[in-house]
């Protein structure tokens, strides 16, 4: 298995190789845009494109947070799924559907906190309040903190290498099971490298568009490029100074929201 994938890399004759299937990941990160769009504009917009927690239930929620994990984390596995898809090519691994699903399962299953702290504070959010604002400056912290880890290292290091990876968890991927657990596990190390920015997302309002396409932004260029630790550290340290900022003075939430 571990020859098989190294030997994948050179061969691009099949159509997935040669694009086609980074194309349809793409589409799908495009697909889960224009949902996240079209929910934060057509549920009562509150500002910054932040979509209204108003009358949604956790069924619509969770198909709401999948499409913005989507949107978000796609564009960011994408050497990963190529390496698979030329491995798929080969005839040596199960259909990359299967890689993909196992990935975004683990981000859908944090659908569930993610709408009780939502619902949580958003009415609070909504309605200024100093407490929030704490809450959101705490947030900001913790998740400046985790950017300066070593487990954060750790798992951006899985992220950035996704031959190092595949070598390492590879496993039995011919099957689907295998592959979809092999999927589950990159999930687990990106949900290592981001969760924390996630967090914040959520305590400014979740589908807070601009914040989404800043975040985006930040996870792309972590896990692909030139010098995507230099890149977390510098995050680490952009959250830190938001995070004071809202401690001393809790009225610049409204300005980030």
């Amino acid at each position: 298995m571990r020859t098989g994938i190294l030997d994948t890399r050179l061969d691009l004759r099949g159509p997935i190789a040669r694009g086609a299937l980074p194309g349809a990941l793409l589409l799908l990160a495009v697909g889960g845009w224009w949902w996240s769009v079209r929910m934060a504009t057509g549920t009562g917009d509150t500002g910054m494109g932040t979509m209204s927690m108003t009358g949604m239930s956790l069924g619509a929620f969770v198909v709401a947070w999948v499409a913005m994990m989507a949107a978000m984390m796609l564009p960011a596995i994408l050497p990963v799924v190529k390496l698979y898809s030329l491995a798929v090519v080969r005839g040596r691994a199960a259909p990359t559907a299967f890689f993909v699903l196992g990935y975004l399962a683990v981000w859908a299953a944090m659908a569930g906190p993610a709408y009780f702290g939502w619902r949580a504070l958003q009415t609070p959010l909504d309605d200024a309040l100093p407490w929030v604002a704490r809450v959101a400056g705490g947030t900001f912290l913790v998740a400046a903190i985790w950017q300066l880890t070593p487990l954060k290292a750790t798992c951006l290091r899985h992220c950035r290498s996704p031959l190092g990876f595949f070598l390492r968890f590879g496993g039995d991927i011919r099957r689907r099971r295998g592959a979809a657990r092999l999927g589950v596990a990159h999930g687990a190390f990106c949900f290592g490298c981001c969760w924390p920015l996630f967090a914040v997302l959520v305590v400014l309002g979740t589908m807070n568009l601009i914040w989404m396409v800043l975040l985006t932004a930040v996870i792309v260029l972590e896990k692909n490029a030139p010098h995507g630790e230099a890149i977390a550290r510098a995050t680490g340290a952009a959250l830190a100074g938001l995070g004071l900022a809202l401690l001393v003075d809790t009225s610049i939430l409204t300005h980030l929201t």
